[in-house]
């Protein structure tokens, strides 16, 4: 394995003589067979170790292997403790996306001061079969099948070519002590169900379906290249600066309209989502003044071109509108309609929509951002209830609740913009006119 170890670093070009290299060692067996195989060579390295506080008494243990191991080969040796949890909770992600950016962070800090040009991390070719069917379980482009890269933002993957099966018998033939997360055998993470449940079945199929799907991917990486570099050309020819405004021009635009895959990578960068490609499509066949708001932006017709702005969360200012011309031009809604109620009319659905008892509204409305202490009467509710406890309940993270907009009439909250209405503002059946509102996605 140490020759394929070697071999593999040569043939990506991942370290330079030069290079001092990060060792990123959990105490796993990965990443302490990893370490092993660093000692065999003449590279600089240190050994970084994050102990997330997860699991007591085992973390600190995880710590002292790994650091023993360092002082054992004389590497330099850095540890961090986080409190994993709590960042969890105010970034409002799961664990396993807070230890991602906690680590990831300390690396970049760790690598500027100690003079690190890279970060090595231990995985391998089954962690990258893995991702590669999470992205595909999810739904993802073809950027999405090509797997983890062996290089890229200083991170290094020396064992991306190695087996899981390699690692294991490479470990034993040189009596390497590692810690296991117990965590690793449970099923109740996405990745654990794919390794331990679905990777089985697909052995039964394809007992090489570990190397068909490396290989897969690598073919995929090269499309994606040569789509990478013909949509770089293509937006040169149709995408310019103005006056530090985006501006597409049309007229080259035009012969890619019906392809949805080369619109999408066109304006994916403006937070375009395929739901929003035909809105897209039909504001370019349209009349000028046509517009659409993506999360991120908004894309109006201007004769032949399309300007592209970026959108901004309001200030702490409160918008105020007199009437329902007013409304329609509120960047934050999609589009806002009254109708008559008749026999077959349906309340929408949709979270991002508002169905509103029209005769119940008080001009001027107003839009603004939550105050400690606001309350409403939750639809389908006749009590009322905090704003605070309510986003609580629903877990909103902190940036949720600060993107939180509120619809107001004579005092009144009518609708958590995206997300409920007031009870007190719905339709009933003895309502003969209602407003409908569709938010913009920026809101939720």
């Amino acid at each position: 394995m140490f020759s394929d170890f070697l071999k593999y670093i040569e043939e990506n070009n991942l370290i330079t003589e030069d290079d001092r290299v990060l060792l990123a060692v959990s105490g796993g067996i990965d990443s302490m067979v990893m370490a092993h195989l660093f000692t065999r060579t003449d590279y600089s390295t240190g050994i970084a170790h994050c102990n997330f506080s997860l699991r007591g008494k085992e973390s600190d243990k995880d710590e002292e292997l790994v650091k023993a191991f360092a002082g054992k080969n004389r590497i330099p040796f850095f540890s961090k403790r986080f409190d994993t949890r709590s960042y969890a909770e105010k970034k409002g992600i799961s664990i396993q996306m807070a230890a991602r950016d906690l680590r990831y962070r300390w690396f970049e800090e760790l690598m500027d001061k100690k003079g690190y040009s890279v970060t090595a991390v231990a995985h391998n070719l089954n962690d990258n079969i893995e991702t590669l069917l999470i992205n595909l379980i999810r739904g993802t482009g073809i950027t999405g099948l090509t797997g983890m890269k062996p290089c890229g933002e200083r991170i290094i993957r020396p064992l991306l070519f190695a087996k899981r099966e390699m690692i294991t018998r490479y470990c034993k033939s040189n009596r390497i002590t590692y810690r296991e997360d117990g965590s690793n055998s449970e099923t109740k993470y996405t990745r654990n169900k794919i390794r331990h449940l679905v990777i089985p079945v697909l052995r039964e199929i394809n007992p090489s379906i570990e190397n068909t799907l490396q290989k897969t991917s690598e073919r995929l990486r090269g499309t994606d290249n040569i789509i990478t570099l013909f949509i770089s050309e293509l937006k040169e020819k149709i995408i310019s600066e103005r006056n530090g405004t985006v501006i597409l021009r049309i007229n080259k635009l035009s012969p890619y309209i019906m392809n949805n895959a080369v619109l999408y990578e066109l304006t994916e960068e403006f937070g375009m989502t395929a739901p929003l490609l035909n809105d897209l499509k039909n504001i370019i066949s349209g009349e000028p003044g046509g517009m659409i708001f993506t999360g991120t932006h908004r894309i109006i017709k201007n004769r032949n071109e399309l300007i592209v702005t970026p959108l901004s969360y309001p200030s702490a200012e409160p918008l105020t509108f007199r009437n329902l011309t007013e409304l329609r031009k509120a960047p934050f809604f999609r589009s806002v309609i009254s109708v008559n109620i008749t026999l077959n009319f349906r309340v929408p659905a949709d979270k991002a929509t508002a169905c509103i008892d029209f005769s119940k509204l008080r001009f001027p409305l107003v839009i603004r951002k939550w105050n400690n202490g606001d309350v409403f009467y939750p639809f389908g509710m006749k009590h009322r209830k905090k704003l605070s406890d309510y986003f609580t309940d629903r877990k909103f993270s902190l940036p949720d609740k600060e993107r939180v907009l509120l619809l107001e009439a004579g005092g009144k909250i009518v609708w958590i913009i995206g997300e409920r209405i007031d009870d007190r503002f719905r339709v009933t059946q003895g309502t003969k006119r209602a407003l409908i509102i569709k938010a913009q996605p920026l809101l939720r």
